[in-house]
């Protein structure tokens, strides 16, 4: 049964309906890759101690119940979960220092719903401290590195969540995106992420960062992965009032669709290799009869400068709550890049200031939203690269400043504006590092986004494709 840990979820769920195995021994094969690679992919910080007894749990449930797998949709599956959301009784640390020994009294809504869903929670990823970053070298414990070379990153903030999913620590991930936490190293690791749209999937027990663009979603080994646990998690929170009503309306899937693809977002400093691989997928679909044309849209180096403003100065208010009094650390605790963020968050909220940088970020971001907006009344989906290139060699983040904001200049503006987003893989450069491609759509529209990546991994294998650790 060592084999077990590279399943799919849906591939799991399968085994597990059929009983070729059991939920614990699930479990067992992930703890014990884990135990034997996790020492260098380094993506776990806490490792959950009663995964195992929860696994017997759900083997009892199936064994009882014929129709759990109707009621509990992640019945038996283990899954890593991203260090920023509060989990009862497992250490959350969001791999800062301030954190290091804080235990919460309480889940977030997406853990909840993860468990009533039958998931087993086999730990907590490393991250960039606070989700500060596209590297996880911010992370204030140690650096996860990316499976397919050990040498080079993994991206962020959700780091430790895609090098988990791409080594087979775990059967599937949760992260978190404000701006490209999630796509980013989706992209980087050669895997599948969803980043839904604001405020279909509660935030409440989330550790925040910018509040007005966090977004909870899955980081999986295929598109079909990711759809079985944004329904698991999606849907209105009496405890987010930010939260949305979202109802699943099943489609068919992509019919006649017109897929937009930005010339902005195919700029000069692209990676050759990145741009002939999305390029490469594109031609897939029009094979396929979808109708694609080239559209305009602001170009996306405007959304580096919105959203630093904007996220350091809700970084500014949300780190203010970590005071050593309360809970966690003294604030000398915070890392270099916390304590940077935090100082530019004030200045840009201060009088004087405020009116100068914040309200004016505010406007360009409505200016951002609207063309979007417009592009969507031309196009039904938009596709372009992920990042701008493939993985970096680690170190790279050092004295750069705006590594984060540069690395995920192709993924800022949709987070602005709230808009869904798919990661998924479709080529390798020549150093066989995995190249993404993205799929935004306007908001609500995860379903179609979803088809259209099912459709795309079944046409093509880059998925499939595995690092060798």
């Amino acid at each position: 049964m060592n084999y077990l840990y590279k399943l799919t979820i849906e591939e799991s769920l399968a085994g597990l309906k059929k009983k070729d195995f059991s939920s614990l021994e699930l479990t067992q094969s992930c703890l014990e890759r884990i135990n034997e690679k996790d020492t260098k992919t380094k993506a776990f910080v806490t490792l959950n101690e009663h995964s195992l007894e929860q696994a017997k749990k759900a083997d009892e449930e199936i064994s009882k119940n014929n129709n759990v797998f109707l009621e509990k949709k992640l019945i038996g599956i283990p899954l890593a979960i991203k260090d920023n959301f509060l989990t009862t009784g497992i250490r959350t640390t969001a791999s800062s220092k301030v954190l290091e020994d804080y235990v919460p009294s309480y889940d977030a809504t997406v853990v909840l719903k993860l468990k009533n869903a039958g998931a087993i929670l086999i730990g907590k990823t490393n991250m960039d401290a606070w989700a500060h970053g596209s590297s996880t070298e911010t992370s204030q414990f140690f650096t996860t590195h990316n499976p397919w070379n050990l040498n080079l990153l993994p991206g962020g903030s959700s780091g430790g969540s895609a090098a988990a999913t791409a080594a087979d620590l775990a059967i599937g991930a949760i992260g978190s995106e404000t701006a490209g936490s999630i796509r980013q190293p989706a992209s980087w690791c050669g895997v599948t992420g969803l980043k839904p749209s604001y405020g279909v999937v509660s935030r409440f027990g989330v550790i925040a960062m910018a509040s007005s663009t966090d977004s909870p979603g899955p980081i999986t080994k295929t598109v079909i992965d990711s759809q079985i646990i944004f329904e698991s998690i999606l849907g209105k929170d009496s405890l987010d009032a930010t939260s949305v009503d979202f109802t699943i309306n099943k489609i068919d899937g992509p019919k006649k669709l017109t897929i937009g693809i930005p010339k902005e977002y195919f700029f000069a400093g692209l990676q050759d290799e990145t741009k002939v691989a999305v390029q490469n997928a594109i031609k897939i679909f029009e094979k396929q009869g979808i109708e694609v044309k080239e559209i305009s849209l602001l170009d996306p180096t405007y959304s580096i400068a919105v959203y630093t403003i904007l996220q350091r100065a809700e970084v500014s208010s949300n780190l203010a709550r970590y005071d050593g009094i309360r809970y966690g650390n003294a604030r000398s605790f915070f890392g270099a890049e916390a304590k940077r963020r935090i100082m530019l968050g004030t200045y840009v909220l201060s009088a004087g200031y405020f009116d100068a940088y914040y309200l004016n970020a505010q406007k360009v971001r409505t200016l951002i939203c609207e063309d979007f907006d417009k592009a969507f009344s031309q196009v039904d989906l938009i596709i372009a690269p992920t990042t701008p290139c493939t993985a970096l060699p680690e170190g790279s983040t050092k004295d750069s400043f705006m590594f984060g904001e540069l690395q995920d200049v192709l993924v800022e503006a949709s987070s602005l504006a709230g808009l869904p987003g798919l990661s998924l893989p479709c080529g390798f450069d020549k150093e066989n590092m995995p190249i993404g491609m993205q799929i935004i759509g306007p908001r609500f529209s995860e379903l179609v986004i979803l088809a259209l990546g099912e459709k795309y991994q079944v046409l093509t294998d880059w998925h499939t494709r595995k690092p060798t650790l």
